[in-house]
């Protein structure tokens, strides 16, 4: 029965459920090795794998050992239970060994306690290589290269030999943080090394990661093209890099080049598509990975949904919305809150809150895009209603779901809501306010009137204010007709932005608003003669699926002579229109003759 049980829990994770049946009907009296493997098939759940380490405990049958503690490790996803499990390490006196050691480390980095994982670390008797790629592994994650270029000099001092873990660990590091003299130092450490034997592909990869995630493409293009051998990782990696910084035929053109597309290889693609906002070709490219029977995955549909959110296609939006449904059903609270945002951002946000109402899991993330796109639609009462909800819910709002709690009483006018809002974020939510959030109180005071508060408010800013904060108060200076404060923020602005147009053309507004027409004309002459320029419109259309832009004045789209065609035989058309119905208004205005 146990080697029945044993192909249960190892072989695919649709046999779990074949598991459980077997251990409760068919095990009467489990023992160590039965325990053990229960609780390491189900260590993706806390819960359950919990569970079966108290009915260990409960039972005469079995004690638990140090492979016990090694998977229960791998289940928290929260520190309270973490520190359990931990306790249960020292009560059973396994925490002077190495490994154990190291999987507590390993723990304490994944439920993002940085504190503790140091201090199991500094109490360790003995560091093996494994302790100090774990520490390396969780600060490059953390994007602490400082304390990661630390550790490493004292791993170095220690004797302690790096393998090529150590050396991928640094290279992500000094990648996710863009830090390209040190990661060209580890690169040169690495050479000097090469000699005393190679560290393989897994190394050369991180080294062609880090250039790329550098955006120096040109030298990963000469190391990719000097690798003896090519994996998908490798190839991966130089697709995603020309896609990050934008250069989609290049990145096109390595994808068609690769001996196989792997889902990886694809969202790249359909991620750089996506910033450029060019639904049109994501469509073809979603259409062709279901053609070659590539199954899409969260990061797909992510990418998706975004540029639907991005461009506003609602049809598209909708067409997406049917395969995550179909894909995941509404139970995941990522792709869910990314349809709320969406529906939201295309003027439907009736439909966002029928989303919202049938994903299972509403996390943090999901409350917020809700309160966010109440917000955004004016709803301002119903926005705070939904986040006083969601803290009865015994959800803690994190700094978007404050942003997003702030601009809803900026939106309606509830300045005591908002202030309140404020206040609790450092004594009770134990936030401090960053610049966004001192932004939206900004704009909350001069949306009500009270310009003079919300500059002493930019006065006890610890941080220095930004452009959208000087531009609330511009703003609200042309609705109150204020110039005085209007020139005073225009200046501040312009000190931060000399050479942006929008502190001219906002003060030019208040100007215009306030009817004091030579200050306009002198705003223009400044303007003109610093060489600023008032940036271009642009504006799209979707015909048939595929996505126009146009921009102000600019006469390069392919069919701008048919375009021209249609829009004079329109303007004739409607100088016609006019005459003839002034004609009949004329006639029916006059005066009878009799």
């Amino acid at each position: 029965m146990s080697r029945l049980l044993y192909f249960a829990t190892v072989s695919h994770p649709e046999l779990l459920q074949e598991a459980l049946i077997l251990f409760k009907h068919f095990i009467p009296h489990p023992n160590l090795y039965i325990y053990n493997l229960m609780i390491s098939a189900f260590s993706f759940s806390s819960s359950q794998a919990i569970g079966f380490y108290k009915l260990m405990l409960l039972s005469e049958s079995a004690f638990p050992d140090e492979h016990t503690l090694l998977a229960l490790l791998k289940s928290p996803k929260r520190l309270s239970t973490g520190k359990q499990i931990h306790a249960h390490v020292v009560i059973n006196g396994f925490d002077s060994h190495v490994y154990i050691q190291n999987s507590l480390i390993k723990m304490y980095f994944e439920v993002g306690e940085i504190s503790l994982a140091r201090m199991v670390f500094r109490y360790m008797s003995k560091h093996d290589v494994v302790s100090y790629n774990i520490m390396l592994s969780g600060y490059a994650r953390r994007r602490l290269i400082s304390e990661a270029i630390e550790l490493f000099r004292e791993m170095a001092s220690s004797g302690t030999e790096p393998d090529q873990y150590t050396m991928v660990a640094l290279l992500m590091c000094t990648g996710n943080l863009k830090c390209l003299l040190i990661g060209k130092a580890v690169h040169g450490f690495i050479i000097r090394r090469m000699s005393l034997g190679g560290w393989g592909l897994i190394v050369s990869n991180a080294i062609l990661d880090m250039y790329a995630k550098c955006e120096e493409m040109n030298i990963a293009r000469k190391l990719f093209y000097g690798f003896y051998e090519k994996d998908d990782v490798s190839w991966n990696t130089i697709i995603s890099g020309f896609a990050n910084i934008g250069e989609l035929e290049l990145a096109s053109k390595f994808f068609s080049e690769a001996p196989r597309s792997d889902l990886i290889s694809w969202n790249s693609l359909l991620a750089g598509y996506a910033r450029k906002k060019d639904l049109t070709t994501i469509m073809r490219l979603f259409d062709d990975l279901l053609a070659q029977n590539i199954k899409p995955d969260k990061v797909t549909f992510i990418a998706l949904v975004g540029t639907a959110t991005e461009t506003g296609v609602l049809n598209h939006g909708r067409t997406i919305h049917g395969w995550v449904v179909k894909a995941y059903g509404l139970e995941d609270a990522i792709l869910g809150s990314a349809l709320i945002n969406m529906y939201s951002k295309c003027g439907k946000i009736e439909c966002s809150h029928v989303v919202f109402e049938k994903v299972a899991d509403k996390d943090i993330t999901v409350w917020t895009a809700m309160i966010a796109g109440l917000a955004f639609h004016g709803h301002g009462l119903k926005s705070i209603e939904l986040f006083r909800e969601m803290e009865k819910q015994g959800l803690v709002p994190n700094s978007v779901t404050l942003i997003a709690a702030l601009t809803a009483c900026a939106h309606s006018g509830l300045v005591d809501t908002g202030n309140i809002i404020f206040e609790n974020m450092r004594e009770i939510y134990k936030f401090e306010p960053g610049v966004e959030h001192y932004g939206c109180m900004v704009d909350l005071l001069s949306r009500s009137g009270r310009l003079f508060e919300a500059v002493d408010l930019i006065k006890k800013m610890p941080m220095k204010p930004t452009r959208s904060v000087w531009g609330s108060i511009l703003s609200a200076s042309k609705a109150y007709q204020n110039t005085d404060l209007a020139e005073a923020a225009s200046k501040a602005l312009l000190e931060l932005e000399p050479d942006e147009e929008v502190g001219y053309i906002l003060l030019s507004n208040v100007y215009a608003s306030c009817e004091q027409w030579s200050d306009c004309d002198k705003i223009r002459e400044i303007m003109e003669r610093k060489g600023v320029k008032k940036a271009a419109g642009c504006s799209s259309v979707v015909v048939d699926g595929v996505v126009h832009e146009f921009i102000s004045s600019d006469k390069r789209h392919h069919k701008w002579g048919e375009i021209s065609c249609v829009l004079c035989d329109l303007h004739r058309l409607m100088k016609v229109d006019a005459e003839v119905g002034f004609d009949i208004f004329r006639q029916f205005s006059a005066p009878d003759s009799d």
